[in-house]
């Protein structure tokens, strides 16, 4: 049986929740993976309400291929991605390790370039601009990473740096100093302010909205909040900072938010 504590000392939270949702003895539900397959679900649901915005000739069986192509392209993209940036030299030397997807690591900026990758492929096998396409994924994008970085708060993990005001997060798993939320932070930042913002414009221009949109809108966006939010976050154990003080989050979050204004400027302009 999962339970969840969350214990209040003196303006300090120690997270001691448990990441195992049910545990069945040889089988283990953990809450991280909920929080994927819950993020999956809505964005069906979402897929399917922006088809019907956007007037797309998308059968129900077409938007559940679509996302299946989006999914293997998170996980796919993620891994790698992860490998790549994160890895190190194992990964070079030891490439299947990748594989080994239990001991956990995954890169968002990975997960982006497979989404793009798969749906850039669907697009050429269904004849519709992958512009046009990315109207009808990206304003869902964010409630995903919403659900995402709550699963990252619950394992604790991606903790952040320690702070030296009278409230924090300590994390047993890292130590018991106070750090900031970095995850929640994210959480709202990277996932419901973007996700608001999205469907603000979704809603307001409807099927009206220029294609490619959405996706320089979150490109820029994402760029922005995240490389802000680094500054909260503890940069990886294995990279630490990189050139001028910054992580490798940020390094990657930098031609991101450029190419999302440079989208945006042909998009606008056109």
């Amino acid at each position: 049986m999962c339970y969840f504590e969350l214990h209040f000392m003196d303006l300090v939270f120690y997270n001691n929740l448990n990441p195992v949702a049910w545990d069945f003895g040889f089988f283990q539900v953990r809450w991280y993976g909920l929080m994927y397959v819950l993020a999956f679900v809505l964005a069906y649901f979402l897929i399917l309400r922006l088809i019907e915005i956007r007037k797309e000739k998308l059968s129900q069986d077409e938007a559940i291929d679509f996302l299946t192509y989006c999914i293997l392209g998170v996980l796919v993209g993620g891994r790698l991605g992860y490998a790549i940036f994160y890895g190190g030299a194992d990964y070079f030397f030891q490439p299947w390790k990748i594989l080994e997807i239990w001991n956990g690591g995954m890169s968002f900026h990975g997960g982006l370039i497979g989404v793009i990758v798969a749906g850039f492929i669907f697009s050429r096998q269904k004849n519709i601009s992958f512009l046009r396409l990315s109207e009808i994924l990206i304003p869902a994008v964010p409630l995903g990473l919403f659900f995402g970085r709550i699963g990252n708060f619950v394992n604790g993990e991606l903790w952040g740096r320690v702070t030296n005001g009278n409230w924090g997060v300590i994390f047993p798993g890292m130590d018991l100093l106070p750090r900031y939320p970095s995850q929640l932070f994210e959480a709202f930042f990277e996932g419901l302010v973007i996700f608001g913002i999205l469907w603000f414009f979704v809603l307001k221009k409807r099927e009206n909205l220029k294609p490619g949109f959405s996706l320089g809108v979150f490109l820029l966006l994402y760029g922005l909040f995240r490389f802000a939010m680094e500054y909260f976050r503890e940069p990886d154990f294995q990279l630490g900072f990189l050139a001028f003080g910054l992580t490798m989050g940020q390094w990657l979050c930098l031609p991101m938010a450029v190419a999302g204004a440079v989208l945006l400027f042909f998009v606008l302009k056109k």
